[in-house]
């Protein structure tokens, strides 16, 4: 399955890495110039190749948005049609908003399937996963199969949750947020 990061800060790298050594082929995105992220990745998520956002996602089974919440809104929308995308977005400071940030990327990327994932941990506590337990939440029952599976072969217990409406239990200010779900048991 092949799988595009979108976002070369401090989460995507990670997830990128985790990908990779359970022999997904990665590609990896920025906000710019893919040339410009080249070292980077090299160092950070050696074997993933930097591409522009379009182009990684074109290709992509699997999309996670590991990217800052404000820079979601520049994306186009219809490039990921068809797409298994997790979300792996928080917005800072959390709002009150009506909806959790989920609901909001379904809306807006029609035709996609949207899972939450990865969001309500530390990018620093993903590694090792050592089957550390992490939640997931969604509305379409085979992106959530296809989320489960990656999320257990890069390592993790993949633990659901509900809906995308229940994604809101992994956001900031609620008790999951920064815990593993076995840290709640």
């Amino acid at each position: 399955m092949k799988t595009a990061v979108l976002g070369a800060g401090h989460v995507g790298p990670v997830i990128a890495r985790l990908a990779l050594a359970a022999g997904y082929p990665v590609t990896i995105a920025g906000s710019g110039d893919p040339a410009r992220i080249e070292m980077i990745i090299e160092f950070l998520a050696p074997g993933a190749t930097p591409l522009a956002a379009a182009d990684a996602v074109a290709d992509a089974d699997l999309v996670v948005l590991a990217i800052p919440w404000h820079r979601f809104v520049t994306l186009d929308p219809g490039m990921f049609a068809g797409k298994v995308v997790i979300d792996a977005m928080n917005q800072w400071p959390p709002t009150a908003e009506p909806q959790g940030t989920s609901e909001e990327v379904a809306q807006r990327l029609v035709g996609a399937r949207v899972v939450k994932s990865l969001n309500h941990i530390a990018y620093q506590d993903m590694e090792p996963p050592d089957g550390k337990a992490v939640g997931l939440a969604g509305d379409d029952p085979a992106a959530l199969d296809v989320v489960a599976e990656f999320l257990s072969r890069i390592g993790f217990e993949p633990v659901r949750v509900g809906s995308l409406f229940d994604g809101r239990l992994l956001e900031p200010g609620s008790p999951v947020f920064g815990k593993f779900a076995k840290e709640l048991s």
